[in-house]
């Protein structure tokens, strides 16, 4: 599913205006409707930007003697990847989904998850370092997520995911075994 999203969304909203979509995650807003946090690139700068999507009716045609529903998309917010100050994951060592992100203000983002948060932070740290002369200051992140060890090569949260599930085998592993008795 995410995968026609993204396609649709490169389509509605970014291929229009010259952008490639590089990233993106849903996050939760006050306002009805889903919203994306979206990252995309055109030339040598990227930007950050907030995407509403809407669903409507769609009005009766004559070909289609039904009624369709259909998206709507519209970027509210748009940054410069070259604006963003600091990442904040807020807290290390805990499951919370929510970021602080420091542009003049800072703007508060809670993703739908802790794998989005740091899928998110990855690719920010990716293109900061690509298209950014200083690294992006990244603040209350794990980094073992962030840039884990020589296993990791860049393919997003399966590697995360295997290497989480390699650690818990390990755990596993070593609970099972007996422990000497003094």
């Amino acid at each position: 599913m995410s995968s026609l999203l993204r396609k649709e969304m490169a389509r509605m909203v970014f291929r229009p205006q010259g952008l490639k979509l590089e990233e993106f995650i849903e996050i939760e807003e006050q306002q009805q409707g889903r919203h994306f946090l979206c990252v995309s690139t055109k030339d040598k700068q990227a930007q950050i930007s907030v995407v509403m999507c809407r669903r409507f009716k769609r009005s009766k045609t004559k070909k289609l003697q039904h009624y369709g529903l259909e998206d709507s998309y519209e970027r509210t917010e748009i940054w410069d990847l070259e604006d963003l100050l600091v990442l904040d994951g807020r807290d290390p060592d805990s499951d919370d989904p929510c970021f602080l992100m420091h542009f003049d203000s800072v703007r508060f983002v809670k993703a739908i998850s802790c794998a989005a948060k740091y899928t998110l932070a990855r690719c920010l740290l990716s293109l900061s370092r690509k298209y950014r002369c200083t690294a992006l200051k990244l603040r209350n992140f794990d980094w073992t997520y962030i840039r884990p060890t020589a296993m990791y090569s860049d393919r997003g949260d399966c590697m995360v995911l295997t290497q989480v599930c390699f650690y818990a085998f390990n755990l596993v592993c070593l609970s099972m075994c007996p422990m000497p008795l003094s």
